[in-house]
């Protein structure tokens, strides 16, 4: 019997990537964030794609797809991204990146370039795919949906925490300043925006805590 392909959406830092973790090790589903293929690209793209005045050259970012191989490597049940053989799971997650990945990832070319290998790796099931816009766009008939939402206070609390623990220095109000600008700019682009798909379940999780967010989610998913 073939398993449940799963769909999280959701605003950036309300624990998407580690909730769908979770729930893919209970389930027995592969977990994939795609938010780091965008990130991992976007790492790519500042260390090889600048310009003379050191801003991201788009054109010679699509030109140099074929450069690109990004592979997710499971690592003690968890998985991994590597970018042209080296780990970049901790390079991806600097300020740096948050900066710059929004305005990366509203680029038409990027996304397509994502998209197929996106859905192949849903083809036959069994998996959990978070992200912005896997229940618009990338998996459209997944089996379950869910829409993920926080406060900005409580989210900006989190990815300073996130940031800390990873030992990169972080400023709350530039945290703060950051996510505002991401949702914006997500919400907002032109190529497969940030938005809750009509059939899925929102989840708003600003006063749960990780394992009453778990615990909702899989209620719905028993139920169904």
């Amino acid at each position: 019997m073939k398993k449940s392909v799963i769909a999280i959406d959701g605003y950036s830092s309300t624990g998407k990537s580690s909730i769908s973790k979770i729930i893919a090790e209970k389930l027995g589903l592969v977990h994939l964030d795609t938010g780091a293929l965008y990130r991992g690209v976007t790492w790519f793209a500042l260390m090889n794609c600048l310009d003379e005045e050191g801003k991201i050259d788009l054109n010679k970012l699509f030109s140099s797809f074929s450069r690109i191989d990004l592979e997710f490597r499971n690592n003690q049940g968890e998985l991994i991204l590597f970018l042209n053989q080296d780990d970049i799971s901790k390079s991806i997650r600097t300020n740096e990146v948050s900066e710059n990945v929004s305005f990366i990832a509203k680029q038409k070319e990027v996304r397509d370039f994502l998209l197929r290998y996106q859905r192949s790796l849903a083809d036959n099931g069994g998996i959990i795919m978070d992200g912005r816009d896997i229940g618009t766009v990338v998996l459209p008939g997944a089996d379950y949906k869910f829409f993920m939402t926080a406060s900005i206070e409580e989210r900006t609390k989190r990815r300073y925490q996130e940031l800390i623990s990873l030992g990169i220095e972080a400023d709350e109000k530039q945290v703060m300043e950051n996510l505002m600008i991401r949702d914006k700019i997500d919400s907002e682009r032109e190529i497969a925006p940030l938005k809750q798909a009509d059939d899925a379940i929102v989840i708003d999780n600003t006063n749960l805590t990780k394992r009453e967010t778990i615990d909702e989610i899989l209620s719905y998913i028993s139920k169904i």
